[in-house]
């Protein structure tokens, strides 16, 4: 087990991909085995219903997965989801700050499977996201 320094998690947030920051998220702790963030929902995150869309629902928490799935990698490594399942089990408003937690329930040479929850601004469970992560060299295109 490791500790990750005060620089070390400075470097996390501004190494963040640009993604992440149009969706507005910020991590806001991070360990070996966990990683939080927290992130405000904006009006143009909303679904027909008028609640949060799934998909905004599913990239926070990807990017959180990710991020966990990062801090643990050999130097020259990536990753990369390649699958994710989401119970979605609360609607959550717009203009609500949500918060993510994800932690690693399986750290193998390969492959790593995660599970994020996501909350309400009540602390109520919306949303349970599993997926796999592969490492991986990555060739950019």
């Amino acid at each position: 087990m490791f500790k990750i320094t005060e620089n070390q998690f400075k470097s996390l947030i501004k190494d963040q991909p640009p993604f992440s920051k149009v969706l507005g998220m910020e991590i806001v702790s991070a360990s070996e085995n966990q990683v939080r963030a927290k992130m405000k929902v904006r009006e143009d995150f909303s679904n027909r219903n008028g609640v949060m869309h799934g998909g905004a629902i599913m990239a926070f928490a990807d990017n959180i997965g990710g991020t966990a799935t990062f801090i643990n990698l050999e130097k020259g490594m990536s990753t990369t989801t390649i699958e994710s399942k989401t119970n979605f089990l609360r609607p959550i408003k717009i203009g609500d700050l949500i918060t993510g937690q994800c932690d690693i329930l399986n750290k193998g040479k390969k492959i790593v499977v995660l599970q994020t929850s996501i909350f309400r601004p009540d602390n109520k469970l919306a949303a349970i996201v599993t997926q796999t992560q592969i490492i991986l060299k990555f060739k950019k295109l």
